[in-house]
């Protein structure tokens, strides 16, 4: 069966002398493990088009749960990332949450839309580093099933929380006062939990034309990192990179 399809390159893997080895999320069919047969070698017509992090037309052949890539195209090669080494890192960094967010086989055209968006984001200056950092992350969550109840206090129901207060376990609102004892929380100043909503319920053509000044755009990257870490409960190798480039 053949299959046509987009697909961004999350991971390339050296395969014998000649070939890759590609972790692809896919428009049409989730997250596929590819061969690429002599995309390494000098001339091959797909070698572009197998690069990590890029946007390709793919036509896959698929035998007995293995896929062969057949032709390939590059669409988009996001080249302000490889510029840039601390964009680079971003968006490794972007790559891994996909590849360990995604499923084999599994279609999730808006997490490949979303992951894109963010690429192209950060690949073009069109917002800091930081909030395309924060609201991927945090978008992303609401992807995964987790969520942040943000619309009001969880204990007392104000809309406006005084001092409030997100829970990193439970990912609910809380007022100081209500802050339940013994449980992780990052205080929020009213600004970072503004940009929270937005990023949670906004268009995906708007998620990131939101600007901050210095001190909230702190503050929500250290809010959604922390939120997506203690939510996912594992760390990733290519944000400890990306924070010793940064």
């Amino acid at each position: 069966m053949y299959i046509e399809t987009l697909g961004l390159v999350l991971r390339e893997t050296e395969y014998k002398e000649s070939s890759r080895i590609l972790t692809v999320l896919t428009s049409t069919n989730g997250k596929l493990t590819v061969q690429a047969k002599g995309a390494k070698r000098k001339g091959s017509k797909i070698s572009a088009a197998t690069q990590f992090l890029t946007l390709s037309e793919m036509t896959i052949f698929e035998n007995r749960d293995r896929c062969t890539l057949t032709e390939a195209r590059s669409v988009e090669l996001f080249r302000g990332l490889r510029e840039d080494i601390a964009k680079l890192a971003l968006g490794s960094y972007f790559a891994e949450l996909l590849d360990n967010l995604s499923d084999e086989d599994a279609p999730s055209p808006e997490l490949l839309s979303l992951g894109l968006n963010a690429l192209y984001a950060v690949s073009n200056s069109l917002n800091s580093d930081a909030i395309v950092k924060a609201a991927f992350e945090l978008r992303l969550m609401c992807f995964a099933g987790f969520e942040p109840r943000l619309e009001r206090c969880a204990v007392c129901g104000k809309e406006s929380p005084v001092a409030p207060a997100l829970s990193l376990t439970g990912g609910t609102l809380c007022c100081a006062s209500c802050k339940p004892e013994g449980e992780a929380c990052l205080s929020l100043t009213p600004g970072t939990l503004d940009a929270m909503r937005h990023i949670v319920s906004a268009d995906p053509k708007r998620l990131y034309s939101f600007k901050v000044g210095e001190r909230t755009e702190r503050e929500l990257a250290r809010v959604c990192e922390a939120y997506l870490l203690t939510q996912l409960g594992r760390g990733f190798g290519t944000l400890d990179f990306y924070h010793t480039v940064m």
